[in-house]
């Protein structure tokens, strides 16, 4: 089955919905200029209260090594979602456990026309997941915009040859299945479209997204 997180989230009600809806994953933004920003220390609170069968995602920019580590170590985190431009030096980033990178689909079709999949992210261990989202380095994830699925598929088809590949932005409960069918990643992971404001879920959004996705699946196989 697909995987699916919800992210952005910053209270328990929020997480609580997520793993009733069926969701996979929940995520934590810990990037201080986020509007879904939420401390450690509220995020352990609520990782104490989520299942063990769901894994924790803490989403991190250009955060120091040593930092991530104490931080996801505190907090419980399963997973690590580096969303700035760790990427490019990602032996940095060894520290253990299960690693997104980040990587704005944007810049990586500008910066690889005519060139191979396996040209994106040469330094990338096949162990390392891929997220591939329309952020930019001004805005790094949470901007509610969708980019070029269809110039996209060829890159996300090379790059899930040797990576896990989550899709992210801009995606909402009346259009993933559309982007799941087009470009079959492994995973999708969504914040701002099932939001009423951001960093607080809408309850029916979140379980049109989780359904909407098990569908797809069961279309699928």
């Amino acid at each position: 089955m697909t995987w699916v997180k919800i992210c952005g989230i910053t209270n328990l009600e929020d997480a609580q919905l997520a793993v009733e809806a069926g969701a996979d994953a929940v995520g934590f933004v810990f990037y201080e200029k986020s509007p879904r920003y939420v401390t450690p220390e509220k995020a352990r609170e609520i990782c104490e209260k989520v299942p063990g069968r769901v894994e924790k995602v803490g989403v991190f920019v250009n955060k120091p090594p040593e930092e991530l580590a104490v931080v996801a170590d505190n907090v419980g985190l399963s997973a690590v979602q580096l969303h700035g431009d760790e990427y490019q030096n990602p032996e940095q980033y060894a520290i253990g456990g299960k690693i997104f990178f980040g990587v704005p689909v944007l810049n990586a079709l500008r910066d690889l026309r005519g060139k191979t999949p396996s040209f994106a992210i040469p330094q990338l261990p096949v162990s390392a997941g891929i997220l591939l989202d329309s952020g930019t380095k001004e805005a790094r994830g949470g901007t509610g915009k969708t980019f070029a699925w269809g110039e996209a598929k060829w890159l996300v088809q090379g790059l899930s040859k040797l990576h896990t590949v989550v899709v992210a932005g801009g995606l909402t409960p009346e259009n993933v299945s559309w982007a799941a069918e087009l470009l079959a990643p492994w995973g999708v992971d969504v914040s701002s479209g099932v939001e009423v404001a951001p960093g607080k879920k809408d309850p029916g959004k979140v379980r049109a997204f989780v359904r909407a996705v098990r569908e797809h699946d069961q279309k699928a196989s």
